[in-house]
């Protein structure tokens, strides 16, 4: 009967295989005419029928995307900077709160978690305006301070929500047997409890890095200035350019290959840690 399944167990582990190096290769496809296009002379971005492989390669667009009207390295600098201090807060600010919800005892707890988890149900859109009063108010409009102070505030449901369930996989005999030691909370959460989530940490970068370094909606709103511009929304206001500064379509690609290489490069160097980070929060959810 063995014998009978293996090769049915065979033939559907190519079915398998061979569906999703189908879907891979269409999800692939934009990526690749986004590339291609980046290397091509304008005139052959918008010949009919498409050309896919460019006659010539003209690694120009990717000099000019870089130093000439799109201005990437400010925007680049601009974006290292939000994301850098959004990574930080988050990575510190929600493992703290984490901590304190799995591993410390105190009235009110379970009622607090769920308050805090309350805040994934309600759209960033909605709270936008109050919080653009708010920073108005403070002054801090047309700064970075209103797209990284908050997540120094918790760093956010989700990231809570994550760390929270690993820290609840690690044993409490651990904090008891530290406390016997000598060590109190912080020494237990520096020191025992973040080494032995490095995986769980590892994600929360990864999660946070991506959904920084391509955010739109919040610095379109809280930035004004040219000079303090991100990527993406220097990308913007460049491909939405006037006739004396007419969009090229071809330096506007190697401008975006530009700027999904470091989220790409960071997934693929960071990808262990990711995946074993969430098949170890599936499990111990």
């Amino acid at each position: 009967m063995t014998e009978r399944r293996r090769p049915l167990i065979g033939l559907e582990s190519l079915a398998v295989h061979t569906t999703l190096t189908l879907f891979g290769f269409v999800l692939l496809v934009p990526f690749l005419w986004m590339l291609l296009t980046s290397l091509k002379d304008e005139s052959q971005a918008y010949q009919l029928p498409p050309q896919w492989i460019p006659s010539e390669l003209v690694w120009n667009n990717y000099y000019v995307a870089v130093f000439g009207y799109f201005n990437f390295i400010r925007y680049a600098m601009n974006s290292i900077t939000i994301t850098t201090g959004v990574l930080l807060g988050r990575l510190i600010t929600a493992s703290l709160v984490a901590f304190g919800f799995a591993r410390i005892r105190f009235v009110g707890r379970g009622v607090l978690f769920i308050l805090v988890l309350s805040g994934l149900m309600v759209p960033h859109q909605v709270t936008i305006v109050p919080l653009y009063i708010i920073f108005k108010e403070l002054g801090w409009l047309n700064t970075y301070l209103p797209l990284i102070v908050p997540t120094w505030l918790g760093g956010g449901a989700f990231y809570i929500f994550l760390l929270r369930q690993f820290l609840l996989g690690v044993s409490t005999e651990i904090d008891d047997a530290a406390k016997i030691d000598g060590c109190n909370w912080f020494d237990i959460y520096w020191r025992i409890s973040m080494p032995l989530i490095k995986p769980a940490l590892a994600a929360v970068a990864i999660f946070s890095f991506l959904q920084t370094w391509d955010d739109f909606f919040g610095p379109l709103i809280f930035l004004r200035s040219n000079d303090l511009f991100t990527l993406p929304i220097g990308l913007h206001f460049y491909s939405e350019g006037s006739a004396s500064s007419r969009p090229v379509i071809t330096v506007a690609m190697a401008a975006t290959t530009l700027i999904m290489t470091p989220p790409l490069a960071v997934f693929v160097a960071a990808q262990r840690y990711f995946i074993r980070g969430v098949v170890f929060n599936g499990l111990k959810g």
